[in-house]
């Protein structure tokens, strides 16, 4: 891991990316570092584009600001591609992770020729898959986890276990679901 890691995610009201990326920060304090996770809010209803952003670091972080040249974005939203500039500030160095089925050459042509990384993940496929019902923040953490490289494999599962059983301590019933989808997003991730 860098010494910084930036990273800024792009969803939709009640989709679940201001949860993941607090999920994110709190798997990374658990493994020894440094976190900030926050969403940016204006009047943001159900649907509404919205954004979160996390600092993950070795070392304390100092910056209190938003996030404009993130080493990631996490698009959990494939609409959003065209309607929000999710690369404007992203650097080549690192990568964008979307929830997608869209094929290559649509995304290299949406994504305004960013020369970086482009990692996708069928995030309604394995949410269906493993819980039922479509949530695409638990695959979308995974997916930000392996291409960022943030901790393995072994700690995010095992301290997603451990938040997993406190924040769903009235329904148990859902916590193998989301482990499920945790283990399933860490193998289907993919480089395009």
């Amino acid at each position: 891991m860098n010494d910084l890691i930036e990273i800024r995610w792009h969803g939709r009201g009640g989709q679940g990316a201001k949860t993941a990326s607090l999920l994110l920060a709190d798997a990374a304090f658990n493994t020894g570092n440094y976190i900030q996770g926050f969403p940016e809010y204006g009047p943001e209803r159900m649907g509404a584009p919205i954004t979160a952003y996390n600092r993950i670091s070795k070392k304390p972080i100092t910056i209190h600001t938003n996030i404009y040249e993130p080493d990631y974005v996490v698009v959990v939203d494939d609409t959003l591609l065209e309607s929000v500039d999710v690369t404007a500030g992203l650097k080549t160095t690192g990568a964008i992770v979307i929830n997608t089925t869209k094929s290559a050459d649509y995304l290299k042509t949406v994504l305004k020729g960013y020369s970086g990384n482009i990692y996708t993940i069928d995030a309604r496929k394995v949410s269906m898959e493993t819980l039922g019902k479509y949530f695409p923040n638990t695959p979308m953490l995974a997916a930000i986890v392996k291409v960022a490289n943030i901790m393995s494999d072994e700690e995010l599962l095992n301290d997603m276990k451990g938040s997993f059983k406190h924040k769903f301590a009235k329904k148990p019933e859902v916590i193998e679901g989301n482990m499920k989808a945790l283990e399933l997003a860490l193998k289907e991730v993919k480089k395009v």
